[in-house]
């Protein structure tokens, strides 16, 4: 039979889409046609898979080999398809078999070396919900593969090891029969490895002083509201903000294959051996353009910050220099938690359900606090600098509150204060206890809550709420604003450990939220 079989996966954003490959060899004059909408990357396999064939010293045979990428309507892209490509048109020569249901995911060299791909969880995962119950890669990509459960995979340094393990009777001779075999892993082992994650290395417990800003943390994490700190140069804000992971709970099974598989996407399969739990940090510098944020690329658009800090920390130093377009491009993904990028290719959907943290001087020169006597900048300059935030922006920020510098008396170690898993562990009941209450919701947070939700079944009394009512209709707060004042009164009440908010949490609600700033 001219005719061969394998599969394989490409990723389009986070989506495995299961490909098959089929090769036909003909009876014309050589050539290697290859179709179903490649880009370059792929199309650059035709040499490789060559090369790698002969330098092996299984070489294809000298006819018109054909290819066929199905579904020929997807565009693809990237390398990882090389392998499948070769094992197809072996198989149509007869040099393999039994490679039909079996996915193949590796680049290849010229010499027939295996090389690793990125992606290859999430490309796994789609494998294993098609129903596909064996994958071969790389040994490169073999502990990131195993993270899935319910598949065999099958490791290999190089491509003869590969056509072993298929070997049909006409290829049962030197060299294949000579080659060490697959490295064989039940996936999901990985799922309990038992090894404690490594320790967070930055503790509150280096944050002296403070006692505001470190509650008003707390209140963040254990809600997961956004947050946004102003203060002069030097206060502590980024020395908070980075330790707020800190204080966050672990992801669970669910969220660490989400997180890992974004960590495999970005920055190559060969940095992802065990499953991610501790929450994602996010830091760009404030340079950092639309693209780099929300994710970008030419034809499929690769993930940006946004997407990197998915389940963990987007933290923006330095906020007012950033340019305004990409701050404000950061209000849709706030509201949905997902971020859209469209292209010429068609469009990608990406996960962005993260905290921001914002963080910012009073004024370019930093020092207008108190009563601004130090400060060496114009009123004009000082009106202007935090308008650079507009206020739809702002009015998405939970917590919005003054960072102080601390006194020379908070800097003695008997001043030291809670470490982070002292407060993680507070942070957990109050978390525990909203889950509880809004699981007949199908919801986990109270940053999650809607308004209808508000207005009905968590409805407050209307004595409690007299004071949020007036700034509302004193356009002192918008009714998002209104909302989110009501989602801290929530977490406060949660952190308290009482039922439900008072007058005293909707109060603090009210002033965590307005002292930052004038919404």
């Amino acid at each position: 039979m001219s005719m061969g079989r394998a599969r394989s996966v490409v990723l389009i954003g986070m989506e495995g889409r299961m490909i098959e490959v089929e090769a036909d060899i003909g009876q014309t004059l050589p050539a290697f046609v290859l179709l179903g909408l490649p880009d370059a990357a792929l199309r650059e396999s035709q040499d490789r898979v060559r090369s790698a064939a002969k330098n092996a010293g299984v070489e294809l045979p000298r006819r018109r080999l054909t290819v066929n990428l199905f579904p020929a309507s997807l565009p693809k892209s990237g390398s990882g398809l090389d392998l499948a490509i070769l094992m197809s048109a072996w198989a149509a020569d007869g040099q393999v078999e039994g490679t039909s249901e079996v996915v193949f995911l590796a680049e290849l060299g010229l010499d027939g070396r295996l090389r690793p791909v990125k992606g290859v969880l999430p490309a796994v995962a789609a494998a294993a919900e098609a129903g596909v119950g064996t994958v071969v890669v790389s040994s490169l990509n073999a502990a990131e593969a195993a993270l899935v459960p319910g598949v065999q995979v099958l490791a290999a340094d190089h491509v003869l090891q590969v056509a072993a393990h298929f070997r049909t009777a006409k290829a049962g001779e030197a060299p294949i029969s000579h080659v060490q075999g697959l490295q064989r892993l039940t996936g999901g082992l990985a799922h309990h490895d038992d090894a404690p994650d490594p320790p967070e290395s930055r503790d509150l417990a280096e944050v002296r002083g403070q006692l505001h800003a470190r509650f008003t943390l707390e209140v963040a994490a254990a809600g997961g509201h956004h947050m946004m700190l102003i203060g002069a140069p030097g206060a502590g804000k980024t020395m908070l903000a980075e330790r707020l992971p800190s204080i966050l709970p672990l992801l669970d099974e669910q969220e660490a294959m989400a997180a890992t598989a974004i960590s495999s996407i970005s920055s190559g399969a060969t940095s992802v051996t065990r499953l991610q739990r501790r929450r994602p940090f996010e830091s760009p510098h404030h340079s950092a353009t639309a693209a780099s944020i929300l994710g970008g690329g030419s034809r499929v658009p690769a993930p940006g910050a946004v997407t990197r800090a998915h389940l963990g920390v987007l933290f923006l130093d330095e906020a007012p220099e950033f340019q305004r377009n990409v701050l404000d491009s950061l209000r849709q993904p706030l509201e949905t938690a997902t971020i859209t990028l469209h292209r010429s290719a068609g469009h990608v959907t990406y996960p962005a359900d993260f905290q921001l943290v914002l963080a910012a001087n009073p004024c370019p020169c930093g020092m207008n606090v108190k009563d601004g006597s130090q400060c060496s900048c114009s009123v004009a300059q000082r009106r202007n600098y935090l308008s650079r935030l507009s206020g739809p922006l702002l009015d998405r920020i939970d917590l919005q509150i003054q960072v102080e510098r601390p006194h020379s008396a908070e800097l003695a170690p008997a001043e030291t204060g809670e470490g982070s898993a002292t407060v993680a562990q507070r942070v957990q009941q109050a978390r525990a206890q909203q889950a509880d209450r809004l699981a007949p919701y199908g919801l986990r947070l109270n940053s999650q809550v809607p308004l209808h939700l508000l207005a009905n079944e968590l409805r407050l009394p209307r004595s409690c709420l007299r004071a949020l009512d007036t700034a509302l209709d004193r356009a002192q707060l918008s009714l998002r604003g209104y909302v989110r004042v009501l989602r801290l009164a929530w977490t406060l009440s949660d952190i308290f450990h009482k039922d439900h908010p008072d007058e005293d949490e909707i109060d603090a609600a009210m002033q965590l939220r307005l002292v930052g700033t004038s919404r």
